[in-house]
C-alpha cells in the first residue's frame, strides 16, 4: 500500500490533478476527521480574537479551513456516487454524523455569529464590494437558519436534527440504488421476448451478459435498459416486469431494510420539527427564505395557473393515445407499462420518424464536439481534452481556455451507466474560482455525470434527443459554475445563487437544441457521417410539442406535491401516498396502478435538495424560455448576446440577487409568455 496516496495530501496543492485510482481509501476517514478538527480550532481562533471583526480575520481564514474540508468531501462523495463499493460507503456513513456536527456547530455558534454582526456593523461595510456585502448578509441569515438565536436545548435539537437528516438523505440513496442494480433479467439467445427491440439495444443486452460470462441477454433497471424495453419490446409482459421492478424499487416490495417510506416519513417530520423550532409554520417556508419565490402560497398559485394552461392539452394527448393503440394497434386496453410503446409507434405514424433512426445522427463524440464548438463562439474560449488521472477509463477530462490561451476551468465527463453508479445526471463542483493569497486565481473545476448507454464493441454511444437535451443542461450548468468571474467562495459559480434560479442557465442551453444552425455541428451519421438531413430535422421540430401537455403536468404533478408535502405540519406514514393520489386527480392525466411507488424514488427532494423547491424547473423554464427569445430576436450566435449572457448571468454567480442579473440581462422582468409560446399553450391575441 506504499504507492497509495493519502488523500489529505490533495490539499496541499489544489491546482494539480487528483490521483484518483491511486487514493488510499484507508485514509479518507483519518483525513476528514483531522480536517475537520482543524476547522474547529480556526473557528475557535476567530473568536477569541480579541481585535475589531475584518474580512480577513473573520471570513478568510473560515473560507480556508471549510475549503479544504470540503475539497476533500466532495472527491469522497463524489467517488461515493459513481463508484459505489461496500467499503467506500461504510466510509462515508461514518463521517456523515462528523460532518454534519461540526457545521451544526458553527451555525450555531453565537460568538462567531456576533462577529458576522460586527463585521456588518463596521463603517468598513460600506466600503465592501456588493459582493463581499452580499455574503455577510447570507451568512448572517445562515445562522438563524441554523439555530443560531435558539436556547441551548434548541440548539442540541437542531444538531441532531441535522444529523439525522444526512443520514436518512443517504439511506434513500443507498436503499434505491441497491433495488436499481440487484434486479436483472436473463433471456436465452434464442429467446422471442426481445421482438421490436433495435438491434442496439439487444447488443448492449448481450453485452451485459457476456461480461458477466453469460450467454443471451441481461436487462437491468438502468435507463439505457429500461427505456427501450418500455418503448420498442412488442412482448407487453414484459413490459410490465420491469415496470414493476422499477416502480416499487426501495418499497415495501423489496428485500427487508429496502424500503424508503418509513426514511420518508421520519425525514418529514424532522423537516417540520425543523421549522417549528425557526418559528416558521413549515419547511416550505423555511425552504423559500434562500429562494426567489416568496410563499409556498405563491408557488402552489403559480403551479396551479400553469396546470390548468397545460392540462386541456395533456388531455388531448391522452385521448389521442388511447384512440391510436385501441383503434389502430388494435390493444384492448392501455395501460400505464403501455404509454411509452405506444407513444413511439404514434410519433411514428405522425411525424414518419422514429427515435433510433434519430439516434444514429448523434453518436455521443459528435454531440459533445458540436456542443463545445457552440459555447467557443458564443463566449471566445477553447476547449480541449487532456489527459489526467480517472476514477474509471470511460471518464475524460477537459481544459476550458480562454481567447489568450490561459487556462480558466476544467471539467471531468463520466457519461455511461454502469453498476456501483447512481442513476440520473448531475453536475457537482471539485474546486471553485478564488483569489489566492499570492494573487494568483484559482481556477473551477467541475464533475459533469450522466447515465447514457455505453459504447457497444467499436460502436461509440449513441445518444437520444432528450439525452442530447441532458447533456446541454449539464454542460448549462457547468458553465455556470466554470465560467463564473467571481473571486469569493461563497458567491463564485453556483455558490449562493438562489436555488429556483439554478437551473436558468442549465435550462437555457436545452433551447440551441432544435436549432438548425447548431444541428448542423452536432449531427454526424455513426455510419456516413452526413450531418441530419433538413427533412429530418423539420420533423423533429413539428413534433416539438408532441405529448408536451402531458410531459408539462407530470412536471406540475412532481413540483406541486413537493410543495403541498413540504407544507404539511403533521405528517405520518400515509401522508405520502395519500397526497400524491390527490395531487394526480387535480392536475394529471396518467394514473399509475395501486403499487406504484414514486415517491420512494423522488430523490430530488428527499436525498438531492430539492425538498419544497422542486418547482425550480418549471420556475426556471420560465425565466430559461424568456432569456432565449432574446436570442432568437436578435441571433442565435449574435456575439453581443452571448457576451452580455456571460457578463449579466454566468459570470455573476451569487454576488447579486438572481432576479437582478435577469434584468440586467433581458431589460425587464420575466414572463411566462415565451414559455407558453413554446409550448403552444399562448392565446395570441
Amino acid at each position: 500500500m506504499s504507492d497509495r496516496i493519502d488523500i489529505l495530501s490533495i490539499i496541499e496543492d489544489k491546482s494539480k490533478f487528483i490521483d484518483f485510482p491511486n487514493l488510499n481509501q484507508e485514509s479518507f476517514k483519518p483525513a476528514v476527521l483531522s480536517l475537520i478538527n482543524t476547522l474547529k480550532e480556526t473557528v475557535s481562533a476567530v473568536t477569541q480574537n480579541t481585535e475589531p471583526a475584518t474580512w480577513d480575520n473573520v471570513v478568510k481564514p473560515l473560507d480556508d479551513a471549510s475549503e479544504n474540508l470540503s475539497f476533500v468531501w466532495s472527491a469522497i462523495s463524489h467517488l461515493n456516487s459513481v463508484e459505489d463499493t461496500p467499503q467506500l460507503r461504510a466510509i462515508v456513513n461514518e463521517l456523515l454524523a462528523p460532518i454534519s456536527a461540526v457545521f451544526s456547530e458553527i451555525g450555531q455558534n453565537e460568538e462567531l455569529y456576533a462577529k458576522y454582526k460586527a463585521l456588518k456593523a463596521e463603517d468598513a461595510f460600506k466600503s465592501f464590494s456588493a459582493a463581499r456585502r452580499r455574503i455577510i448578509d447570507q451568512e448572517i441569515e445562515g445562522f438563524v437558519l441554523s439555530g443560531a438565536e435558539l436556547d441551548e436545548a434548541g440548539k442540541k435539537e437542531m444538531t441532531k436534527i441535522s444529523a439525522e437528516e444526512a443520514e436518512l438523505s443517504q439511506k434513500f440513496s443507498e436503499n434505491l440504488l441497491d433495488c436499481t442494480n440487484d434486479f436483472a433479467i436473463y433471456l436465452p439467445k434464442d429467446t422471442d421476448r426481445l421482438r421490436g427491440i433495435p438491434e442496439g439495444e439487444k447488443a448492449l443486452f448481450a453485452q451485459q451478459a457476456a461480461s458477466e460470462g453469460t450467454e443471451g441477454y441481461k436487462i437491468t433497471l438502468h435507463m439505457p435498459n429500461y427505456l427501450p424495453i418500455m418503448q420498442y419490446a412488442d412482448d407487453s409482459s414484459l413490459r410490465e416486469e420491469l415496470y414493476h421492478a422499477y416502480t416499487t424499487r426501495a418499497s415495501e416490495f423489496s428485500p427487508a431494510g429496502k424500503d424508503n417510506a418509513p426514511v420518508m416519513t421520519r425525514l418529514l417530520e424532522l423537516r417540520v420539527r425543523e421549522a417549528h423550532l425557526l418559528g416558521y409554520k413549515n419547511y416550505a417556508q423555511v425552504s423559500l427564505v434562500r429562494k426567489m419565490a416568496d410563499t409556498p402560497e405563491q408557488v402552489v398559485k403559480f403551479l396551479r395557473e400553469l396546470a390548468a394552461k397545460a392540462k386541456p392539452a395533456a388531455l388531448k394527448d391522452m385521448e389521442e393515445l388511447i384512440r391510436f393503440g385501441t383503434q389502430t394497434l388494435n390493444m384492448d386496453q392501455i395501460n400505464p407499462w403501455d404509454y411509452s410503446y405506444v407513444s413511439e409507434k404514434l410519433r411514428e405514424a405522425k411525424y414518419s420518424y422514429s427515435e433510433q433512426e434519430v439516434k444514429q445522427y448523434f453518436p455521443e463524440p459528435a454531440v459533445l464536439s458540436g456542443m463545445f464548438s457552440l459555447v467557443e463562439k458564443m463566449f471566445s474560449i477553447k476547449i480541449a481534452q487532456k489527459n489526467v488521472p480517472v476514477w474509471n477509463p470511460a471518464v475524460k477530462y477537459y481544459a476550458i481556455s480562454d481567447k489568450n490561451g490561459n487556462e480558466i476551468a476544467g471539467f471531468y465527463t463520466d457519461l455511461y451507466a454502469r453498476s456501483g453508479k447512481r442513476g440520473g445526471a448531475w453536475m457537482n463542483d471539485l474546486r471553485s474560482r478564488r483569489l489566492l493569497d499570492n494573487g494568483a486565481i484559482q481556477t473551477p473545476v467541475a464533475y459533469l455525470v450522466c447515465n447514457f448507454s455505453a459504447p457497444v464493441g467499436a460502436q461509440p454511444s449513441l445518444l437520444t434527443l432528450n439525452d442530447v437535451e441532458t447533456i446541454f443542461h449539464e454542460f448549462g450548468h457547468g458553465l455556470h459554475h466554470m465560467l463564473t468571474r467571481q473571486t469569493e467562495l461563497a458567491v463564485s459559480g453556483i455558490s449562493g445563487v438562489e436555488w429556483d434560479a439554478v437551473e436558468l442557465p442549465s435550462q437555457f442551453m436545452e433551447n440551441f437544441v432544435l436549432n438548425w444552425d447548431v444541428m448542423q455541428t452536432i449531427s454526424s451519421h455513426v455510419k456516413t457521417h452526413a450531418k441530419m438531413p433538413r427533412a429530418l430535422f423539420d420533423k423533429l421540430v413539428a413534433s416539438k410539442n408532441f405529448e408536451a401537455g402531458m410531459a408539462n403536468v407530470r412536471q406540475i404533478e412532481f413540483a406541486l406535491f413537493d410543495m403541498l408535502l413540504h407544507m404539511d405540519e403533521h405528517p405520518h406514514k400515509d401522508t405520502v401516498e395519500k397526497l400524491i393520489r390527490e395531487v394526480r386527480k387535480e392536475v394529471s392525466v396518467v394514473f399509475p396502478p395501486q403499487y406504484n411507488r414514486f415517491a420512494n424514488s423522488f430523490s430530488h427532494i428527499f436525498a438531492g435538495g430539492y425538498a419544497a423547491g422542486y418547482y425550480s424547473y418549471k420556475w426556471a423554464e420560465v425565466l430559461s424560455a424568456d432569456a432565449f427569445s432574446l436570442f432568437e430576436e436578435k441571433g442565435i450566435f449574435n456575439p453581443e448576446v452571448g457576451t452580455k449572457w456571460l457578463d449579466e448571468v454566468l459570470s455573476r454567480g451569487g454576488s447579486r440577487p438572481a432576479i437582478e442579473s435577469f434584468v440586467a440581462f433581458r431589460g425587464r422582468e420575466p414572463s411566462v409568455d415565451a414559455l407558453l409560446r413554446q409550448y403552444g399553450l399562448l392565446e395570441e391575441k
